[in-house]
């Protein structure tokens, strides 16, 4: 199964998150380059990704599935 990934603050920094997932997959500096490497995840996986904000609220998703009845090509 195809895991959304979530970034999200982790202490002072940015993690990467499996959905469902207790630990973090990566920490990061910066909000952008954790946004980078979980894009590329669900890219891979074709699923979710959702950008937190430091308060822990959604501040962005995007969808990489294939869950559009539109497909270019």
């Amino acid at each position: 199964m195809n895991k959304n990934q979530h970034v999200v603050p982790h202490q002072k920094l940015w993690g990467v998150r499996g959905e469902g997932n207790k630990r973090i997959t990566r920490k990061t500096f910066t909000q952008q380059e954790a946004i980078e490497i979980a894009r590329k995840i669900a890219k891979n996986q074709r699923s979710e990704l959702f950008i937190h904000k430091k308060d822990g609220s959604i501040r962005e998703r995007n969808s990489y599935g294939n869950d559009s009845i539109y497909e270019e090509g």
